[in-house]
């Protein structure tokens, strides 16, 4: 909605344009009128829209031509003043003012007009036979206001609806021409329909209306007035009403009426409550509220936006088979402009025998765009209608923004549930069908599956008897690393082909490069570990590589089974992440126990022989 409002005065002269302004101001009629009253600014505690509003006057004899223009170029709404006794002021309406106003403006971007026959007073009847042939010639014209500036007849009344057809146009919404709403008007109701229609029956129940009602208006509407309103809309549309519910035609019927009735503005209310703005796109306002959050922070759904999404999730599993397939997927993204998720989402998550998204997928899916991209998670859950379904103030009541990680490291715990770990390592050692085996599929069914690969997976593991989100990336070795930030995630998963023996010096370079200093915990996998081990060279082998460096002794792996590939090795991955601190004290812990252990087992042997010596004594 616009911030402030400019009404331009037009008309011949002496029609009491400057009149009806000072009338308007000092609240009586002036003793003396100048030619030309000076721009005044209403302030927005006194209007009824709550809109500061300017009124800008027009007089022939003092301003020119280009004034003219460059007035009508900036007036968000043109009142042409008529005198009711003068049929010539009324014809010059149609001859001059309107084509000058909008003579080259394109059909749906013209000023909206407002007609005002002043001088009511001097005249018993009324001028409106003379002006609906006008009105009905031009469709920018909002309505026509009679009134009186003598005897302040309809003063206020004419500005307020100057003030209405800016603040709630009617070009947006309907085409008076083809007398029904515009597109663009239908989809942005269409989707208001769909949002609210929480079951997904296709039909506004008695308490979805209410929901409707009170969410737009403040409050619900009675049992009596919600009768009164299918009656209306059955009466008109026999297929409005069904199953003593709203349907969609119904509901933009509704909205028809109300546009038609002069009652725009309850549409206008409707609409932007869900988020949109004067050309019926939702606004960045309400798509992108701002949050904030810290270097060293990531971002997670909290239990309002699972709780959410986990309603979509059951108000679109049509068949309740905990999958959604791609029609489901369709339907379920139909109050999108565009469809968010592209083909690779089922090379991300995990799907069903059937190849639909699993309601746990779903749901990782999520989990990673809040985490990636929180803004882009927020502009998807507007587009549901977060806000309004919840009766929350913004998306930003869905997300959690961690503390920062250095706090986690200092006290040695964290309360995040979602980590990334990044998989690096040189081409050929098994990256992607790694990312795939985390969601249970081994190497066999992976050569079989078609379909678009994603650098990323995600799926839960078991971390000390919690759930936990693990995110696997997969570093392309030939653009990444250009800069230290691109080494950043919460545990490094450096991978090595133990039948190529040249396999392991790129993982070296890079932990030496990037992890050695970092605190970020590093995880060595030797993949393809069905296959027969190589002899790497490099100056130490990776198992004394991590002894020297501190590192956990490297994990083996391999997916070539016909079983799902064990989850033990990603829970190591998470658990890494999760406690960063232990990483370089788990190796010297072990290395502890093992002094320990052999030492008990020397002294228990030097004891033994003691003890034989003593017998052969005695």
């Amino acid at each position: 909605m616009k911030r402030d409002v400019r009404i331009l005065l037009l008309g011949e002269p002496k029609v009491g344009k400057t009149s009806l302004i000072m009338s308007l101001v000092g609240e009586e009629f002036p003793e003396e009128v100048p030619s030309r009253a000076e721009e005044i600014t209403i302030p927005a505690d006194v209007t009824p829209e709550k809109v500061p509003t300017h009124i800008v006057d027009y007089s022939e004899a003092e301003q020119s031509d280009e004034i003219l223009h460059e007035e009508i170029v900036k007036a968000n709404v043109i009142c042409v003043v008529y005198d009711v006794t003068k049929e010539a002021t009324i014809e010059k309406i149609r001859t001059k003012w309107i084509p000058l106003v909008n003579g080259e403006a394109e059909k749906g971007k013209k000023v909206p007009v407002i007609l005002v026959g002043n001088k009511s007073d001097l005249q018993s009847g009324s001028s409106m036979e003379s002006i609906l042939p006008i009105m009905n010639q031009f469709s920018e014209i909002e309505t026509c206001v009679e009134c009186s500036a003598k005897n302040l007849k309809n003063i206020s009344e004419l500005f307020y609806y100057a003030q209405k057809a800016v603040l709630h146009p009617t070009a947006p919404l309907y085409d008076p021409e083809e007398k029904e709403l515009r597109p663009l008007c239908v989809r942005a109701l269409s989707r208001i329909f769909t949002i609210s229609d929480q079951d997904s029956d296709g039909i506004l129940s008695d308490e979805e209306l209410n929901f409707f009602q009170k969410s737009c208006f403040g409050s619900p509407l009675a049992p009596q007035a919600l009768e009164d309103v299918k009656s209306v809309v059955w009466k008109n549309t026999g297929e409005g009403v069904q199953d003593n519910g709203l349907t969609l035609t119904g509901f933009l019927f509704l909205n028809t009426l109300f546009i038609q009735r002069g009652r725009h503005e309850t549409t206008w209310t409707i609409l932007r409550k869900f988020g949109c703005d004067d050309s019926l796109e939702l606004t960045d306002d309400y798509l992108y509220p701002p949050l904030r959050v810290p270097h060293g922070c990531t971002t997670e759904l909290n239990h309002f936006g699972y709780q959410f999404i986990q309603k979509l999730f059951e108000k679109y599993d049509v068949d309740k088979d905990m999958a959604l397939s791609p029609s489901e997927l369709k339907n379920l993204f139909s109050v999108f402009p565009y469809m968010p998720w592209g083909a690779d989402v089922y090379s991300t998550v995990c799907s069903n025998e059937k190849g639909y998204i699993t309601q746990h997928g779903y749901l990782c899916q999520w989990t990673l765009t809040a985490y990636l991209d929180v803004h882009r998670c927020m502009e998807y859950l507007g587009y549901f209608g977060y806000p309004v379904l919840t009766e929350q103030e913004s998306q930003t009541e869905a997300i959690t923004v961690t503390r920062d990680k250095k706090v986690d490291q200092e006290k040695g715990q964290t309360q995040r549930n979602v980590f990334l770990c990044k998989v690096i390592g040189p081409r050929g050692t098994g990256k992607s069908a790694f990312l795939r085996a985390f969601l249970g599929t081994n190497l066999t069914k992976q050569q079989s599956a078609a379909g678009l690969s994603s650098n990323y997976t995600i799926n839960t593991v078991q971390v000390n008897s919690q759930d936990k989100y693990l995110i696997l990336y997969e570093v392309d070795v030939d653009t990444e690393f250009l800069k230290a930030s691109d080494a950043a995630c919460d545990v490094a998963c450096l991978m090595y082909d133990v039948s190529d023996p040249k396999s392991f010096n790129y993982c070296a370079s890079i932990f030496k490069q990037h992890y050695m200093d970092s605190g970020i915990p590093c995880v060595l996998v030797a993949s393809k570990a069905d296959l027969p081990e190589q002899k790497q060279q490099h100056g130490l082998s990776p198992s004394e590589f991590c002894y020297k460096h501190r590192l956990p002794p490297p994990v083996p792996f391999s997916c070539l089974g016909q079983d799902s590939p064990s989850t033990l090795l990603y829970s190591k991955l998470a658990l890494a992440a999760m406690f960063p601190h232990r990483n370089g004290s788990e190796l010297s812990t072990t290395s502890f126990w093992l002094r320990v252990t052999l030492g008990a087992a020397v002294f228990t042997v030097l004891g033994f022989t003691f003890y034989r010596a003593f017998l052969k004594l005695k």
